[in-house]
C-alpha cells in the first residue's frame, strides 16, 4: 500500500489535489469555531446552495470561468444573510433556510430546462456530493485557491482578537467601540470564499461538514478557543489528507471519504472526552 501511495504521489494532479484539499479544510477549520459558537454553522450549506444555483446560471450563459459568477454572487448572499440574520423578522435559520432552499431549487430548474449535458443526473449528482475533479484541478486553479485560502488565513490571524470578541460578546465588544458590523461582514466574505474553494471538494451538500465536525470535535477535548482553533485546524487538515489519500488508493468517493474520516474523528474525540472527564 505504501509502494502505491508512493507511485501516485509523483503525479502532479495527487500532488495537486492533496495541496487544494489542506488548505481548504484548514480555512474551513479556523472559522468553523466561531461560526458554531454563534449559532450559525448552518451557513455553509445555505451559501453551498446559492454556489450551486450561480454555477447552473454560469453554465445557462456558458461562462467558461465559473469562478467569476459564482464567487461575487456567493458574497452577496452572504452579506445578505448576515443582514437578515439580525433581523427581528426574519431569523437566521429562516433566512439561511429560504436562502438555500430557493438557489437549490432555481438551479436544478435551469440545469434540467436548459441542459446541454447528456448525463444531467451524473452532473447534478457530482456537483451536489462531489467527484474527482478534484484529481483534475488544474495548475491555474491550484495557485487560485493557494492565494485564496493564504489570504483567508492571513486575515484571521491579523483579526483574531476582534473575531474572537465578536464570538463570545457582541454587545460588549461594540459597546468597547469595536466595529462587530465590519468583523462580521469579514467573516462572512470569507466563509463564502471558502465555500466556494470547497466545492470541487466535497461537493454543495457536505460542505457543512468541513465547518463543523472539527469545530465540534475539538470542543469535547478542549475548552477555550484557542485551543479549540489551533486543534480543530489540525484535526481538519488531518483527516482531509486521510479522506483524500484513502479514496486515492479505494476509489472511492473523495468528498464523502473526507467527511467519513471527520465523523470517525468525532467519534474517537467524543470517547477521548468522557474518558479524560472520568480521569
Amino acid at each position: 500500500m505504501i509502494n502505491t501511495l508512493i507511485e501516485y504521489l509523483r503525479f502532479p494532479f495527487v500532488r495537486y489535489a492533496i495541496i487544494v484539499g489542506v488548505l481548504i479544510a484548514l480555512c474551513s477549520a479556523l472559522l468553523g469555531v466561531t461560526l458554531v459558537l454563534k449559532r450559525f454553522s448552518f451557513i455553509g450549506d445555505g451559501l453551498s446552495h446559492v454556489a450551486f444555483g450561480a454555477m447552473a446560471i454560469a453554465g445557462v450563459l456558458n461562462i467558461s470561468n465559473e469562478m467569476l459568477l459564482v464567487l461575487p454572487v456567493t458574497v452577496v448572499s452572504a452579506v445578505l444573510l448576515l443582514k437578515t440574520g439580525n433581523n427581528t423578522r426574519i431569523k437566521g435559520d429562516a433566512a439561511i433556510a429560504m436562502i438555500s432552499v430557493g438557489a437549490l431549487a432555481f438551479g436544478y430548474l435551469l440545469m434540467n430546462i436548459f441542459s446541454t449535458s447528456s448525463n444531467l443526473s451524473g452532473d447534478v449528482c457530482s456537483t451536489l456530493f462531489g467527484s474527482t475533479s478534484i484529481l483534475t484541478l488544474t495548475t491555474r486553479e491550484v495557485v487560485l485557491c493557494a492565494v485564496l485560502s493564504i489570504a483567508s488565513i492571513i486575515i484571521f490571524i491579523l483579526f483574531y482578537n476582534r473575531i474572537f470578541a465578536v464570538t463570545f460578546d457582541e454587545s460588549f465588544a461594540k459597546a468597547a467601540g469595536l466595529n462587530t458590523e465590519g468583523i462580521n461582514l469579514l467573516i462572512a466574505v470569507i466563509i463564502a470564499v471558502i465555500i466556494v474553494l470547497a466545492m470541487n471538494l466535497v461537493g454543495s451538500l457536505l460542505i457543512s461538514a468541513l465547518v463543523i465536525f472539527p469545530a465540534l470535535s475539538a470542543m469535547r477535548i478542549f475548552k477555550s478557543f484557542k485551543k479549540v482553533t489551533i486543534s480543530s485546524a489540525v484535526l481538519s487538515v488531518v483527516c482531509a489528507l486521510s479522506g483524500i489519500l484513502v479514496s486515492i488508493l479505494a476509489g472511492t468517493p473523495t468528498g464523502s471519504t473526507i467527511v467519513a474520516a471527520d465523523v470517525v474523528c468525532f467519534a474517537l474525540c467524543c470517547a477521548a472526552g468522557v474518558l479524560r472527564g472520568k480521569i
